[in-house]
């Protein structure tokens, strides 16, 4: 292997590399939001996958029921960071040309 392809590959990696932080500083600021239930409860999760914030719908909240709430949390909660996985596979994949990077998409 020639020394220049060396140096174009280290600077391709680089360029990858400085274009990855900036898919992960730009997936930090988007919200991913989904609802259970019809909407009763609604997650919102960023683009680091940590849950923002919970809506729950005052008629959903049956103390005799408690387990039907936190199964409709858990489903809403699940689909939202399930949006924000997939934006970010969205994101590589055009960083890549579809090429999976091992390792890559868990540092997003």
């Amino acid at each position: 292997m020639k020394i220049g392809n060396i140096t174009q590959m280290l600077k391709q990696a680089k360029n990858i590399q400085a274009r990855l932080a900036e898919i992960q500083e730009e997936l930090a600021q988007r919200t991913y939001e989904a609802s259970a239930g019809g909407g009763m409860v609604t997650a919102v999760v960023n683009g680091k996958q940590e849950l923002v914030s919970v809506r729950i719908e005052p008629e959903v909240v049956n103390p005799d029921d408690v387990q039907m709430l936190e199964d409709l949390i858990a489903a809403a909660v699940n689909q939202a960071i399930l949006r924000s996985r997939e934006a970010a596979q969205e994101e590589m994949s055009k960083l890549t040309g579809g090429v999976p990077l091992p390792g890559i998409l868990n540092s997003l």
